[in-house]
Protein backbone atom coordinates (compact mmCIF):
# COMPACT_ATOMS: atom_id res chain seq x y z
CA UNK A 1 0.00 0.00 0.00
CA UNK A 2 1.53 3.44 -0.89
CA UNK A 3 2.08 5.15 2.18
CA UNK A 4 -0.06 8.12 0.90
CA UNK A 5 -2.77 5.75 0.95
CA UNK A 6 -1.71 4.90 4.34
CA UNK A 7 -2.05 8.15 5.52
CA UNK A 8 -4.98 9.02 4.21
CA UNK A 9 -6.71 5.63 5.86
CA UNK A 10 -8.88 5.94 9.12
CA UNK A 11 -6.60 4.77 12.06
CA UNK A 12 -9.92 2.19 12.84
CA UNK A 13 -9.85 0.73 9.53
CA UNK A 14 -5.53 0.02 9.63
CA UNK A 15 -5.77 -2.64 11.75
CA UNK A 16 -7.60 -4.76 8.27
CA UNK A 17 -5.44 -3.16 5.80
CA UNK A 18 -3.23 -5.21 3.40
CA UNK A 19 0.20 -5.84 5.03
CA UNK A 20 2.68 -3.60 4.30
CA UNK A 21 6.90 -3.84 3.79
CA UNK A 22 8.14 -4.08 7.21
CA UNK A 23 5.39 -6.03 8.68
CA UNK A 24 5.94 -8.79 10.72
CA UNK A 25 4.27 -11.01 13.50
CA UNK A 26 5.96 -9.14 16.80
CA UNK A 27 6.30 -5.41 15.05
CA UNK A 28 4.09 -3.28 12.15
CA UNK A 29 4.80 -0.05 10.35
CA UNK A 30 2.66 2.61 11.78
CA UNK A 31 -0.03 1.44 14.45
CA UNK A 32 -2.36 -0.87 14.17
CA UNK A 33 -4.24 -0.46 16.91
CA UNK A 34 -8.11 0.56 16.24
CA UNK A 35 -8.04 3.00 19.09
CA UNK A 36 -4.30 3.90 20.02
CA UNK A 37 -5.92 6.19 22.84
CA UNK A 38 -6.23 3.02 24.88
CA UNK A 39 -2.89 1.80 24.31
CA UNK A 40 -0.84 1.58 26.77
CA UNK A 41 2.81 1.73 24.96
CA UNK A 42 0.94 5.19 23.22
CA UNK A 43 3.72 7.70 22.48
CA UNK A 44 6.27 5.41 24.31
CA UNK A 45 10.04 6.04 23.04
CA UNK A 46 11.36 3.40 21.44
CA UNK A 47 8.28 1.84 21.13
CA UNK A 48 5.47 3.83 19.68
CA UNK A 49 4.93 4.24 15.75
CA UNK A 50 3.88 7.87 16.52
CA UNK A 51 7.12 8.78 18.26
CA UNK A 52 9.96 6.47 16.63
CA UNK A 53 11.85 8.14 13.94
CA UNK A 54 11.16 5.14 11.54
CA UNK A 55 7.15 4.67 11.92
CA UNK A 56 7.68 1.52 12.95
CA UNK A 57 5.26 0.09 16.27
CA UNK A 58 7.07 -2.61 18.52
CA UNK A 59 3.54 -3.12 20.58
CA UNK A 60 0.85 -4.29 17.94
CA UNK A 61 -2.44 -5.48 19.64
CA UNK A 62 -2.09 -8.63 21.30
CA UNK A 63 -4.59 -9.62 18.28
CA UNK A 64 -2.35 -8.51 15.64
CA UNK A 65 -0.52 -12.38 15.28
CA UNK A 66 -3.61 -13.20 14.14
CA UNK A 67 -4.63 -11.03 12.24
CA UNK A 68 -1.08 -10.62 10.47
CA UNK A 69 -1.72 -14.40 9.33
CA UNK A 70 -5.16 -14.01 7.84
CA UNK A 71 -3.84 -10.74 5.98
CA UNK A 72 -0.84 -12.82 5.32
CA UNK A 73 -2.22 -16.10 3.55
CA UNK A 74 -4.91 -13.35 1.64
CA UNK A 75 -1.77 -11.72 0.33
CA UNK A 76 -0.12 -15.17 -1.02
CA UNK A 77 -3.84 -16.17 -2.20
CA UNK A 78 -4.06 -12.73 -3.96
CA UNK A 79 -0.59 -13.52 -5.57
CA UNK A 80 -1.04 -16.41 -6.80
CA UNK A 81 -3.89 -15.55 -8.42
CA UNK A 82 -2.37 -12.62 -9.96
CA UNK A 83 -4.52 -10.07 -8.33
CA UNK A 84 -3.65 -6.66 -7.23
CA UNK A 85 -5.07 -4.70 -3.86
CA UNK A 86 -6.84 -1.53 -4.68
Amino acid sequence: MMEEKWEALPQAKRFHAPLQAGDTEEVTRGCRHTDPDICSKNSMPGVCAFVREDGMCHAPPRSWRRQYAKLKALAEHRSSEGLRWK
